[in-house]
């Protein structure tokens, strides 16, 4: 067995608690208007390496010093397209006493999903909104899996951060963010959101892809309008919101 890795980040600070090993799983079944890495898009795109789970455990094993306070994030792309291959490697992670987590969009769910979750300590997991033709119109798929997903996880009781980015003309209303946060707060397990404001720096790489990127006139989320969503998240929330 290999998985098909993007690229990888020895110090990571903002995906799970703690310093943290990346793993940047290649291949997402999802084409969000504001992805700024469309270069993980394809699962047959240009990786980095093809390794075994047991190659990337070596790799992580380098670093173990300096994230012993934190683990390792399996992150993307999408790293539910690649489902056995993060299972295997997080099970090496608990054999070796490294906390995981697994970051996802929540668009793919069914058993081999659920597999990784039996190995995943805790879920970073994308809501973009709860409006079903906007999530379309946004990702290019359908939020049923992303609610199913959300569902899934406080049945076992599985902790969860949520992230959540706000666009401007998007979903930076008022409307928008109550929906979102009132949906959020009917799942005890979420332990944290964070609200993360729509930016542009990938936009180079869709000029370098031949990509048309949709968003192209949309300014970033300014500092005002972030700490408004901030307010009023925590507003309607009992867990922490940044």
């Amino acid at each position: 067995m290999t998985g098909r890795i993007h690229s990888i980040e020895s110090f990571g600070t903002v995906d799970g608690p703690g310093i943290r090993f990346l793993a940047f799983m290649q291949g997402c079944p999802m084409r969000c208007q504001f992805c700024h890495n469309p270069d993980t898009w394809d699962i047959h795109g240009n990786v980095q390496w093809e390794w075994t789970p047991e190659e990337l455990m070596a790799e992580t094993l380098k670093y173990r010093s300096f994230i012993q306070s934190g683990g390792v994030t399996c992150t993307g792309g999408e790293p539910l397209v690649q489902p056995e291959f993060v299972r295997e490697y997080f099970r090496l992670c608990h054999e070796n006493g490294i906390p995981t987590a697994l970051d996802t969009s929540g668009a793919i769910f069914n058993d081999a999903a659920k597999a990784v979750l039996e190995e995943t300590d805790l879920v970073l997991l994308d809501i973009k909104t709860t409006d079903d033709e906007l999530h379309k119109r946004l990702t290019g798929v359908a939020r049923t899996n992303n609610h199913r997903f959300m569902q899934y996880l406080q049945e076992i009781g599985k902790p969860v951060w949520i992230r959540h980015v706000v666009t401007p003309g998007i979903n930076d209303d008022d409307v928008h963010l109550k929906a979102v946060a009132e949906y959020l707060s009917g799942y005890p397990v979420i332990e944290q959101v964070e609200i993360l404001p729509y930016h542009d720096l990938g936009k180079f790489k869709y000029e370098k892809m031949g990509i048309d990127y949709v968003l192209k006139d949309v300014p970033p989320l300014s500092p005002e309008k972030q700490k408004h969503a901030v307010e009023l998240f925590r507003s309607m929330l009992k867990c922490p919101v940044r």
